[in-house]
């Protein structure tokens, strides 16, 4: 497997129509196209000698990109000025400016599309499986006559090409009547544009969900494509019946019936027993998807598990569409001859296998993932005490609709928005070892490579508090982004979401800086090129709801270059951002769990695999590190990994030793005895602690001087580094100490008192084995605050729970009726742990 380049440099590259004259042509206006960002010097080129003057003049250039990222050739244009009868000569035309413009302005705006049949890619490999497949399996169940009609499932990744791909499948079988049922509206221009830009369907009619055509207008001899809702076509009309535009749907006999993003019919008999069992799980996914469904219009009670035995509408064959149909695999509705699978693994390994030129995956963007623990004193402005299981629609609740919403926690939120610019910090102390991640709006390389994001949140009105508070003058920073909020009906049903988000893009969607706010819109189903990552903002309950969203960044961006045959790849690698690390993890394993239903596979190779091709980095609150299937895994499961349990009882912040502390200690000979016992103590001879604190008022007193001689700022220079050297020096030597607590804990069996308790009157010999320190040696220290409680509590917290998950497997947790856990220096009952980070 090829390395992933988790920053790529982002390219900056502008294409450009441009127009010319030249003395040689008198008349006649040639058109062109670069990606040079000046035309002029692609223009020299194509003189080939060096002149003795130059006779040409560059008379007009513009973008050759639309506000939706897509770009156009000089063909494009070429081929309407000719289609205007405008005489020719080669690229050149016998036409005014004028003219040139029009056609441009025609083709950048896709007006007279019928003509411009310019697309003519062919099918990638599994798309032509997918319709070799299918087409075998329609076949044969055709020629043994069966009763109901055959069912075929494309369990396929978005960006799979299933438009284009089902039209190849419509076309082999010889299909004229095609029906297009999706629950999704806002997928429809796909749909449309696959169908009316590709040369192998030249003639094909397409039939919108809304438009002026009437049904009447069709040619009966050429192939249909009728695209529509479910909400429209079963819906009824005041009296109960069909309603009258769509008589003629209910009453086509259809060759291929599509049902697209077909995840989203999940509401059958099945799941409705789920939910009256008392599934939680269950129905938290189907409100979740109803929320999702209802954002975009649609009527929920109208979603059915879609068959023929139920749906009014007949067809002789019926394919299903979905990248995460995982209730469809589970209850094994469809059985392996009736499904082609088409993974985002499989997706990457075919980019990074492809042998010779011309890859047609290289454009496929790959993506990363990257989870932030929040800092413990942002929970505690929500009272959200356990990071790990942050509530991000607790955080994000907002009341009041547009210009009244307001967040319930708005200061967290602002400091939120402030940690994610690098104005607010994300560390949960100021350690010098631990390390700041790379935050989006921060890190200058994913400021590069994310300007265009999708920010998902949890309702209307956390979308339109996030709206009022950006343009807050407190956060100028982002007042550089446009902000687009596409929740609510103001935003428009289905694909009229849509406009507004292309004309955010602008004219030079390269250079384009914006924030898209929504709660369900456009999360599944279209195409936005520019989108470089997507903020999870919410509670996902399904990984149906996650990926879906997540892979919305993963539409490929690219141009051609024809200077040089090349396709230049704008986004490389894409980014989702997650601030609940354990739900994040949680979907990862879900989402690789249900991909491979039947696989013999175990889970860490079914993890292994999946992120292989979507590295997971995590912020822990010290460090960011990439993660493997084992940790993931053991995340999960435990709360946290061996390693991050590991570094915690490495921490500098378990210990105290600020001057205040090392000063109690030093004029303490109990004290100073106790810590010369220390393993490693007496090497660094038992003036040291003297010494920092010493050092520490000569500082202070240097520092205190309104004006420093040369000689005096060099000494200061030296003291600082000597007393960082020593305060570090000692700073270890008691994390070394600390790091025998683990150990003691393993070893004793008692766990409902504290531990301070256990190592005072239950087992002081076990701890002084283990430690190598007397219990009065201990106290002492303690009483003198060598220990910061907090962090120790933390730590041991974390120790129990890691504890418990362990034995749970091996099934001799003989500590699962206790009533209480001990930590540092308490115990709390069971149900209360969860606080006991920060009581």
């Amino acid at each position: 497997m090829k390395n992933i380049e988790l920053f790529p440099e982002p390219l900056k590259v502008e294409p450009k129509i441009y127009a010319y004259t030249d003395t040689s042509f008198p008349g006649y206006i040639k058109i062109g196209y670069t990606t040079r960002a000046n035309p002029i010097d692609r223009i020299k080129e194509q003189f080939g000698v060096i002149r003795p003057q130059q006779t040409f003049k560059l008379i007009w250039y513009d973008s050759a990109m639309r506000n939706d990222g897509s770009t156009f050739m000089d063909k494009d244009i070429h081929k309407i000025l000719a289609d205007e009868k405008f005489e020719r000569t080669s690229e050149w035309f016998k036409c005014s400016l004028n003219d040139v413009k029009n056609a441009y302005l025609c083709v950048k705006e896709r007006k007279q599309f019928e003509q411009q049949r310019t697309l003519d890619f062919k099918m990638r490999p599994e798309q032509e499986e997918a319709v070799k497949k299918t087409l075998a399996y329609f076949n044969r169940i055709d020629s043994e006559g069966k009763a109901n009609p055959p069912h075929f499932l494309w369990n396929a990744k978005m960006r799979f090409g299933k438009t284009f791909t089902t039209y190849e499948l419509a076309k082999a079988m010889n299909a004229k009547r095609i029906l297009v049922l999706t629950f999704k509206p806002a997928v429809e221009q796909a749909w449309h544009d696959d169908l009316m830009y590709h040369k192998d369907f030249e003639g094909w009619q397409f039939f919108p969900s809304v438009g002026i055509t009437s049904p009447e207008d069709l040619d009966k001899t050429r192939p249909i494509v009728c695209f529509g809702s479910f909400q429209d076509y079963l819906g009824k009309n005041s009296s109960g019946g069909i309603k009258a535009k769509n008589e003629w749907v209910h009453t086509t006999p259809w060759d291929l019936i599509v049902l697209d993003e077909y995840h989203y019919g999940a509401w059958d008999d099945r799941a409705q027993s789920l939910i009256d069992s008392g599934d939680e799980e269950a129905k938290e996914a189907i409100d979740e998807q109803n929320q999702i469904l209802e954002e975009d219009g649609y009527n929920v009670t109208l979603a059915k598990r879609i068959d023929e035995s139920i749906m009014p509408i007949s067809g002789a064959h019926y394919l299903y569409l979905s990248g995460t149909p995982f209730k469809a695999l589970a209850s094994g509705d469809f059985l392996e001859d009736q499904i082609f699978n088409w993974t985002y693994q499989d997706e990457q390994k075919a980019k990074n296998n492809w042998k010779g030129p011309n890859n047609p995956y290289e454009e496929l963007p790959t993506m990363v993932l990257m989870t932030y623990q929040m800092p413990h004193d942002l929970g505690r402005l929500i009272d959200q005490y356990n990071m790990d299981e942050f509530d991000l629609n607790e955080f994000f609740r907002a009341e009041g609709f547009e210009t009244n919403a307001k967040f319930i926690h708005e200061s967290a939120v602002q400091k939120w928005l402030d940690i994610l610019r690098g104005n607010a910090s994300i560390l949960d102390s100021d350690d010098p070892n631990n390390h700041t991640p790379p935050l989006p709006y921060d890190d200058q390389r994913l400021l590069n490579l994310c300007k265009n994001s999708m920010w998902f949140m949890n309702s209307v009105s956390s979308c339109d508090a996030m709206e009022n508070l950006l343009h807050q003058p407190v956060n100028s920073f982002y007042h550089d982004y446009k902000v687009i909020n596409c929740s609510g009906s103001k935003a428009g049903i289905g694909i009229k979401a849509l406009a507004p988000v292309e004309n955010a893009y602008g004219d030079v969607p390269v250079d384009s800086k914006t924030i898209l706010l929504t709660c369900g819109k456009l999360t599944t189903g279209v195409t936005l090129r520019p989108l470089g990552a997507i903020l999870m903002l919410r509670n996902c309950s399904s990984p149906e709801t996650y990926f879906q969203s997540a892979f919305r960044v993963q539409s490929p961006w690219a141009i051609d270059n024809p200077d040089t045959k090349t396709t230049i790849i704008l986004k490389k690698t894409c980014y989702v951002f997650d601030f609940a690390p354990n739900r994040a993890l949680r979907e990862i394993v879900n989402y690789a769990n249900k991909l491979s239903v039947g696989s013999d596979k175990s889970n860490i190779e079914k993890v292994k695999d999946f992120i292989s091709f979507l590295p997971v980095l995590q912020f822990d609150g010290s460090s960011m590190q990439r993660m493997d299937a084992s940790d993931i895994l053991e995340f999960v499961d435990h709360g946290t990994t061996a390693s991050l349990l590991a570094r915690r009882w490495n921490s500098p912040t378990l210990v105290n030793v600020d001057n205040a502390t090392l000063g109690r200690v030093m004029n303490n000979p109990e004290a100073m005895k106790a810590i010369m016992k220390i393993e490693g103590f007496r090497a660094l001879g038992s003036d040291i602690i003297e010494a920092i604190v010493n050092k520490q008022a000569k500082i202070k007193d240097l520092k205190s001087k309104d004006h420093l001689t040369k000689p005096e700022r060099k000494e200061l220079s030296a003291d600082e580094k000597e007393y960082r050297s020593k305060r570090k020096l000692v700073q270890e030597k008691l994390m070394k100490f600390l790091t025998r607590i683990p150990i003691f804990m393993y070893l004793t069996d008692y766990r409902e008192e504290a531990l301070k308790d256990i190592i005072r009157k239950i087992e002081p010999a076990l701890f002084t084995e283990v430690t190598g320190l007397s219990i009065d040696d201990f106290e002492k220290l303690v009483s003198l605050g060598v220990f910061n409680d907090v962090k120790m509590n933390e730590g041991i917290l974390g120790f129990r729970r890691y504890e418990d998950k362990s034995l749970s497997y091996t099934g001799i947790n003989k500590h699962s009726d206790d009533k209480r856990v001990g930590v540092w220096d308490t115990s709390v009952y069971r149900e209360n742990v969860d606080i006991i980070t920060k009581k």
